[in-house]
C-alpha cells in the first residue's frame, strides 16, 4: 500500500496551473506528525503540500513516516534550499523531488516564483553535493511549458538525476476546473520524445517509466485511461486536517485520522463506498501516485508494451512511432 500525504495547503508558489496556495490550510487546524501513529506498513509514502517545507516540524513527520514507510520521498519546489538540505542531511535515505516547470523563464512564470529555478536548481545541487542518492526534479506540461521538456530530460540526465512528468489537471485539490490543452499534439509529442530517450537507456525502470509516459500523452490527447484506478485499495491520501481520501482526484472522505484510527477508517463502510465510486468513477486522470501503484497490480499491461517497444525499436499504440 501507499500513501500520499498532504502536510500543509500553505504555499509560497502562486503557480498558473493550481489553486492551493489561494486557499491555505491555517498551521492550528494541521495535522501533527502524531496523526499518522495509525497507519500502517506502506511500501512507499510521499510528503507534499501545498509546500511541505513551510511546516517547521517536516522531519517530525519523516521521523513518524520511517517507521511506516519502506520508502519516503518529499515533493518541494526547492525554494528553502537551506531547509531541504538540512531534511536530507539528517535523514539521507528520504528521497527529494524539486518541482521545475520549464526551463528560468517558463519556470518563473509558471509558478509565480522569483528566481524560482534558480532557487531549485541550487537545491539540487546542494543536495547532490550532500551525497543525497534519491533525489530528482519534474515538470508539469502545460502549453507554456512543452517545448522545455527534453531540455530538462537532458539536464537530469547529464547530472544523475532522476526525471518526472506529469501533466495539469482539474481536480478540487488543485482548485482548478479550468486547465486545458490548446496544442495537446504539441505536448504529447515532448512526452512521446521523453519516453523514447528512456526506452533508449539501459534501466529496465526507465523503460516502465516510457509506458508512463505515453499513458500521459494519451491523457493528454484525451484517450480513455490505460489502466483501472486502484484508489482506495492500493493507494490513499491524507490531507492537512487528516481526512483520509482515495487520491488527491476524488473528494470523498473515508474518516479522520484525528478520529479513529487508520485500520478502522480503512475498514469501515465509507471505504466501502469509496471503492465503489472508484470503480464506477470516469475521470481520466493519469497522475503517478495513483498510476504507480495500478502499474504494479496490472503489471502484464506496461510490460508487454514494454517488450514490444524493445523489440521493434518504436512506441506501440502511437502513430508515427
Amino acid at each position: 500500500m501507499e500513501g500520499l500525504i498532504a502536510i500543509t495547503y500553505r504555499c509560497n508558489a502562486h503557480c498558473r496551473m493550481c489553486n492551493t496556495w489561494r486557499f491555505p490550510s491555517q498551521p492550528e487546524t494541521e495535522i501533527r506528525p502524531a496523526d499518522l501513529e495509525s497507519l500502517p506498513r506502506l511500501r512507499f509514502a510521499n510528503i507534499t503540500g501545498g509546500e511541505p517545507f513551510i511546516r517547521a516540524d517536516i522531519a517530525d513527520f519523516v521521523e513518524i513516516l520511517r517507521e511506516k514507510a519502506a520508502r519516503i520521498v518529499v515533493s518541494t519546489n526547492g525554494y528553502l534550499t537551506e531547509r531541504v538540505v538540512r531534511l536530507a542531511e539528517r535523514f539521507p535515505d528520504v528521497g527529494l523531488r524539486v518541482s521545475l516547470e520549464g526551463l528560468g523563464t517558463a519556470n518563473d512564470e509558471l509558478r509565480g516564483l522569483d528566481r524560482g529555478f534558480e532557487h531549485g536548481l541550487r537545491t539540487l545541487l546542494a543536495l547532490r553535493d550532500a551525497g543525497v542518492r534519491d533525489i530528482g526534479f519534474g515538470i508539469t506540461l502545460t502549453d507554456r511549458n512543452a517545448d522545455d521538456v527534453m531540455e530538462l530530460y537532458t539536464l537530469a540526465e547529464g547530472m544523475g538525476l532522476e526525471f518526472a512528468t506529469a501533466a495539469a489537471h482539474n481536480t478540487y485539490y488543485f482548485h482548478k476546473l479550468d486547465n486545458r490543452f490548446d496544442d495537446p499534439d504539441r505536448v504529447s509529442a515532448g512526452l512521446e520524445a521523453v519516453a523514447r530517450r528512456l526506452l533508449a537507456t539501459n534501466r529496465m525502470k526507465n523503460w516502465f517509466r516510457a509506458w508512463f509516459n505515453v499513458g500521459l500523452a494519451n491523457y493528454v490527447k484525451g484517450g480513455p485511461r490505460l489502466l483501472p484506478c486502484d484508489a482506495a485499495q492500493d493507494v490513499f491520501f491524507v490531507d492537512p486536517f487528516g481526512d483520509v481520501k482515495p487520491c488527491n482526484a476524488m473528494d470523498f472522505t473515508l474518516g479522520n485520522l484525528r478520529e479513529e484510527p487508520f485500520a478502522r477508517v480503512w475498514g469501515g463502510s465509507r471505504a466501502a463506498e469509496a471503492r465503489r465510486r472508484v470503480r464506477e468513477c470516469t475521470e481520466r486522470c493519469w497522475m503517478i501516485g495513483s498510476v504507480a501503484p495500478a502499474m504494479r497490480r496490472h503489471l502484464s499491461v506496461p510490460a508487454v508494451w514494454v517488450l514490444k517497444a524493445k523489440l521493434t525499436g518504436t512506441l506501440p499504440g502511437v502513430r508515427g512511432a
